[in-house]
């Protein structure tokens, strides 16, 4: 499948999640067999996408589409929490996201759970101000206009650095932006400051004379999840399924860090981003998947109590209610 083939099927439109999730449960009773095996080309995978995850240019570079036994369908979305929201829906079964996303979605009851996860650098996690602009240190941010995604990974790692400079929340002004708005805002300077993940950290660094302020290193855990929706994974078809495209984006990171200028001619051609800002971000990490053990859950239940603590989201959660360790198997440990 050429680029632009598949960058028009990332434009479908989500059809009605009530819709999606009724004949997602009946195409699933007919790819059981009678004796509880599963027929995987009966099964149809709904899968989120966005472009600081790249998960369709990932496995299309690594030739992990290339004859999978179920068919997919892509959605895009510019961030996890919007994603999150169509997973707890029913419209989507499965996408990738930074560590924040699925916190606030735990905080309103969503029904999803994190699946795996996997390390992929802290560098390019940044906080970035224009080339000239004054701010040289966190301390700096005091009283900021500073643009961010609600609910995304660098809304944690603003609030972590904000902590650790002894800035309170209420004494910045955040202003939630979706990365193309914030990009447009920090470049115009109608904020001073923008927290922001790759690929979005390098093509400010590229196209907009930015420089990173503070990036992740000393301030984040590291961890991104793969998150799937619970009505997903009562699915015995969709679950199955699952496993298998599990599998396939472990041998696809593996992959990447053994291709790194392959992978970014494919992941620029793929998203229309420049193949130095995508060459920028593969060399700042290589991908490092492993399970979902006792570190993993007890660093992202600190996420999850630091936004609780500043009261960010509605209400304390227990990160372990949100785990779903069935695939442990298919990666190495921590």
């Amino acid at each position: 499948m050429n680029a632009r083939r598949l960058l028009l099927a990332t434009t479908l439109a989500l059809v009605v999640a009530v819709g999606t999730a009724c004949g997602s449960d009946q195409a699933d009773d007919a790819a059981v067999r009678p004796d509880g095996s599963v027929d995987l080309a009966k099964v149809t995978l709904h899968l989120g996408d966005q472009k600081g995850t790249g998960l369709q240019a990932l496995l299309t570079a690594a030739g992990e589409l290339d004859k999978t036994p179920y068919q997919i369908e892509w959605s895009q979305y510019q961030a996890g929490p919007p994603m999150l929201e169509a997973i707890n829906s029913g419209a989507v079964d499965f996408g990738g996201v930074g560590n924040s996303p699925p916190v606030f979605a735990a905080a309103a009851k969503s029904a999803i759970k994190i699946v795996s996860a996997y390390q992929s650098g802290k560098d390019g996690q940044g906080i970035v101000v224009p080339k000239d602009s004054p701010l040289r240190t966190p301390e700096d941010l005091r009283g900021k206009k500073i643009a961010v995604t609600k609910g995304s990974s660098a809304h944690h790692h603003l609030l972590t650095v904000l902590n650790k400079a002894g800035i309170k929340w209420d004494q910045i002004e955040p202003q939630y932006l979706q990365p193309p708005d914030a990009l447009a805002a920090l470049s115009t300077g109608r904020v001073d400051a923008w927290a922001i993940w790759d690929p979005y950290t390098a093509q400010a660094e590229q196209q907009s004379n930015a420089r990173i302020l503070v990036d992740g290193n000393g301030y984040i855990p590291g961890d991104a999840f793969y998150v799937a929706g619970t009505k997903a994974l009562d699915r015995k078809g969709t679950a199955a399924a699952l496993r298998d495209l599990l599998g396939r984006i472990g041998r696809a990171h593996t992959w990447v860090n053994e291709h790194p200028e392959q992978w970014a001619k494919t992941y620029a051609e793929l998203t229309g981003l420049p193949y130095d800002v995508i060459l920028t971000v593969v060399k700042r990490g290589r991908y490092l998947d492993h399970q979902l053990d006792a570190r993993t859950i007890a660093a992202e239940q600190s996420v999850a109590d630091a936004f609780a603590e500043a009261g960010l989201i509605p209400r304390k959660v227990t990160i372990a209610d949100y785990i779903d360790t069935r695939f442990n198997d298919l990666f190495p440990a921590a």
